[in-house]
């Protein structure tokens, strides 16, 4: 299986790495600056389960001419559009698209390029970060993805890339029930992001404070209630490993939104937070509050 990983940044390095560490067939897709920075210093993971340099082949927009078996891709919401655009080239009649971005827009917008029969579902769980340096750096030493069609079927190139993903060293599934596995993990990251980039502290710190734990859990509440009405209820599994989450006393959990925000970068609110408030069927306000917040720091970012 030829894989094509879109962009070497935290998420797409990490998996793209660990799968060319085991010797998949992987080639990774790169801005002319980041492709300079791989080619004089590897693609660098700092992990506890492990660190590498690898010498990992690359190619540019410019340069991309026939199709892959499977293009992973994993940029942030407000690069997608630029992304598909250098992307066209690697998707031939018979390549799969596997997105992990986060939330549910993405999926109409690929549809809509790419065609939903090349189009799958997934979802990862991981907490990763770029230094300075350009090396991705593995927070913890979780490192799971998640992904299938979206009809619920396990077909051969969903077999096929589960099996290039064994050995690597993330827990790699390959599921019946990907929709709603990305909608439980919608609900997860808009309720961490949401309460920790509004509050701009950890949960821990959030829920010690006066009226912190019902913020939190009211926000989740919420999540669930626009999840639950848009046909996808969380299974009680979820509901009690995301409770415990949020309410585990001195907990440093925060999201790579809110940490964003420390470093005074972009934001996924329109993505993320945004669209989910646009399938709310009830009040929302804990949400709004998240979202306008979020709007008011993307202003000032931009200087609007």
């Amino acid at each position: 299986m030829r894989i094509l990983v879109v962009g070497a940044g935290a998420i797409g390095g990490y998996f793209g790495g660990r799968l060319l560490q085991a010797g998949r067939d992987v080639t990774f897709l790169l801005r002319p600056k980041r492709a300079a920075l791989i080619a004089e210093r590897g693609l660098v993971i700092r992990s506890p389960v492990g660190d590498v340099t690898l010498q990992a082949p690359t190619v540019t927009a410019d340069k991309l001419a026939t199709p892959y078996d499977l293009i992973l891709l994993s940029c942030k919401a407000y690069d997608l559009e630029s992304a598909l655009s250098d992307v066209a080239p690697a998707v031939g009649p018979g390549s799969a698209v596997l997105p992990m971005l986060n939330g549910m827009r993405h999926l109409d917008i690929l549809d809509a390029r790419f065609g939903p029969a090349r189009v799958l579902g997934g979802q990862c769980g991981i907490g990763t970060t770029l230094d300075a340096d350009g090396a991705i750096r593995h927070l913890n030493p979780m490192a799971t993805m998640g992904f299938g069609e979206r009809d619920g079927s396990l077909s051969p190139r969903v077999n096929a890339f589960a099996e290039a993903c064994a050995g690597t060293g993330f827990d790699a599934k390959a599921s019946t029930t990907v929709l709603q596995d990305m909608w439980e993990k919608w609900v997860l990251l808009t309720s961490i992001a949401a309460s920790t980039s509004a509050m701009r502290a950890p949960v821990g710190v959030i829920t010690a404070a006066p009226g912190g734990e019902e913020f939190v859990l009211g926000l989740m509440e919420e999540c669930i209630g626009i999840a639950t009405a848009s046909g996808h209820a969380p299974r009680q599994p979820f509901l009690d490993r995301l409770r415990g989450m949020l309410t585990t006393p001195g907990s440093k959990q925060t999201a790579s939104m809110f940490r964003d925000i420390l470093n005074g970068g972009r934001v996924e609110a329109d993505h993320i937070i945004g669209d989910l408030i646009s399938r709310a069927q009830a009040p929302v306000p804990r949400l709004r509050f998240a979202y306008t917040h979020l709007k008011a720091y993307e202003a000032q970012l931009t200087g609007l």
